[in-house]
């Protein structure tokens, strides 16, 4: 049975998923430095992509093997690192969901002049309202005491985000998803393990909770959360993604009520209902956007209005330049000489008997 509704699913799918990497996140740097557990968490899933590789049997273009090295660097090393950075140097996870919460933003600005997506006055008030309704949500846990340069690495990490997303959409390579996200998994492998040897946290510990999260960030946070990314990115484009993102503090702090027992104040639940409202106005776009999706196919352009009313399909209408003549229809006046032409007159017998050849006696 086919799914009616695709992109609806696999952003519910995207946004549950993604929020999933900060239940991890929480869960892992309790038993481990974040060195370690970005780095475990790289090998993981190197090597079960790795695997996947071996097995489909895909040859990687040189072009896009560069390409997601790149990618790889930005979207899994850059944002990771600074998300669990920050973390590590004090500051509050509230206020880096806020300047995470900017990335929306940001990639509409920028992805506008460059990618050439549109963008309504309609959309443009949803991610604002987006924006104010993390504001709510993350309200309660804007404390300070992080030094003032650690606020800079959320930043950066919403900035390497951005940049990660606007080089795969201009290059746009074509290699399938797995092979992307083996090449970025190698790569961000690489930089973490020798960021953990650096610090001298490669070796992972023994606990069981540790693991647990480095397996819920392989196989829920980055299979299904970043992958979901590139896949609603490639399906419907960087705004419709980027306002989904407004949806993860809200899922992300009904995760922690529900596993860790965190308060849920009145004005938090406001900012849940703030978001939620502000990405179904943000998801309104365009009318022409529904209408590129007819189902007569892609490029079917409706008929002429002037045709239209006059009753003439697009089809039947021939054009100028058209070197296919059709069989002309005689006009009345011809058609009106030729009956009268067909007519007898007075004495057009006669003429006819007179001109009859002698019968033979």
């Amino acid at each position: 049975m086919a799914v009616r509704h695709p992109d609806t699913l696999l952003g519910a799918a995207f946004v549950v998923t993604w929020s999933s990497g900060f239940i991890g996140a929480e869960l892992g740097t309790g038993a481990a430095p974040a060195s370690a557990l970005l780095a475990w968490r790289m090998i993981l899933a190197a090597v079960l992509l790795a695997a996947l590789l071996a097995w489909r049997r895909r040859r990687i273009p040189p072009r896009d093997l560069a390409l997601h090295a790149v990618i790889g660097t930005l979207g899994q090393g850059g944002y990771l690192y600074g998300v669990f950075a920050a973390v590590d140097h004090g500051v509050a996870a509230g206020i880096s969901s806020l300047i995470a919460a900017l990335q929306p933003l940001v990639a509409v600005a920028v992805a506008v002049p460059l990618l050439g997506e549109p963008i309504t006055r309609r959309q443009l008030a949803g991610f604002v309202g987006g924006l104010a309704g993390v504001a709510l949500v993350v309200g309660g846990d804007l404390r300070g005491g992080a030094p003032a340069w650690a606020y800079l690495l959320p930043f950066g990490a919403m900035l390497a985000l951005v940049a990660a997303t606007l080089v795969e959409r201009r290059a746009r390579p074509a290699v399938a998803l797995p092979e992307a996200l083996a090449v970025q998994a190698v790569v961000a492998t690489v930089l973490f393990s020798g960021l953990a040897g650096a610090e001298g946290t490669l070796v992972p510990p023994a606990e069981p909770v540790f693991w647990a999260a480095a397996a819920l960030l392989v196989l829920v946070a980055m299979f299904g959360g970043y992958g979901l990314y590139w896949v609603n990115v490639r399906r419907t484009g960087v705004t419709r993604v980027s306002a989904l993102l407004y949806l993860t503090p809200p899922t992300t702090m009904v995760f922690g009520w529900l596993l860790f027992g965190s308060t849920l104040t009145p004005l938090s639940l406001l900012g849940v209902l703030v978001c939620g409202a502000a990405v179904a106005v943000a998801l309104r776009g365009p009318a022409d956007q529904a209408r590129s999706r007819s189902p007569r196919g892609v490029g079917w352009k409706p008929a002429d209005s002037s045709a239209a009313a006059s009753g003439e399909s697009a089809i039947a209408a021939p054009s100028a330049r058209s070197t296919v003549s059709l069989p002309r229809t005689p006009s009345r006046t011809a058609s009106a000489s030729a009956s009268t032409a067909g007519r007898r007159t007075p004495g057009s017998s006669s003429q006819v008997s007179s001109e009859r050849p002698p019968r033979s006696t």
